[in-house]
């Protein structure tokens, strides 16, 4: 009898053509190319706010959750580097104007309202976010710091930095660990599988977004 293979591969493998759209979108290789200013960083950094801020929000009130309480690790909150980033970013004030794009306020509403009802839903998000930060988050920070001579992992860069992490491969790890152990039947995992996908097509969604607010010239 063949053994299944555990979940948090089988998230992976069905999530890898929603993830390398993402990867691929047009902003995203117009940002990592160079052909974008800092006003388009930071107008992406803003957005991120808004998802964490939902993240992080709705996460306070799971904590005590069988499904999604032991994926809420300390080490990995980024509202409070996001909002040291902005402050570098973008003038003082800079709450008062912040503006969550259309597909943001969607991205951001889902995952309000999962973290309130549906705590597994909310697991796929947080997994998606969180671990594609750590990973292939470096690589913006690497080009930030390049392009626009931000400080070494410094103001302007720190939602990058997982200053608590230090081994990250080895965290990685263990998330996964979870992932395979989650507490859900069958059919639960299945929902949870789409939900990544969800939240994939949500963050490609705001890249377009983003596209469509710094298109290149003709």
């Amino acid at each position: 009898m063949t053994t299944p293979p555990p979940f948090s591969t089988v998230i992976r493998a069905a999530s890898r053509d929603r993830h390398t759209e993402a990867e691929n979108s047009a902003f995203m290789g117009d940002l990592l190319g160079g052909r974008l200013g800092v006003e388009a960083f930071a107008r992406y950094t803003e957005q991120l706010w808004f998802v964490y801020r939902a993240l992080e929000e709705g996460g306070a009130a799971l904590a005590g959750d069988p499904v999604a309480g032991p994926f809420l690790r300390p080490e990995l909150l980024r509202l409070s580097a996001l909002e040291r980033d902005l402050d570098h970013l973008l003038a003082p004030g800079w709450r008062a104007r912040a503006t969550a794009l259309p597909a943001t306020a969607r991205y951001a509403a889902r995952i309000t309202r999962l973290a309130a009802t549906w705590p597994a839903g909310y697991v796929a998000h947080h997994y998606t976010r969180y671990l594609g930060d750590l990973s292939g988050g470096q690589l913006i920070r690497d080009t930030a710091e390049k392009t626009w001579g931000f400080r070494h992992k410094g103001d302007g860069v720190r939602f990058y930095v997982f200053e608590a992490i230090a081994n990250p491969a080895a965290f990685k790890r263990d998330y996964r660990a979870l992932l395979d152990d989650l507490p859900v039947g069958e059919a639960e995992r299945g929902r949870v599988v789409d939900e990544c996908g969800t939240a994939f097509a949500l963050n490609t969604a705001v890249f377009a977004d983003l596209a469509a607010v710094f298109p290149l010239p003709a």
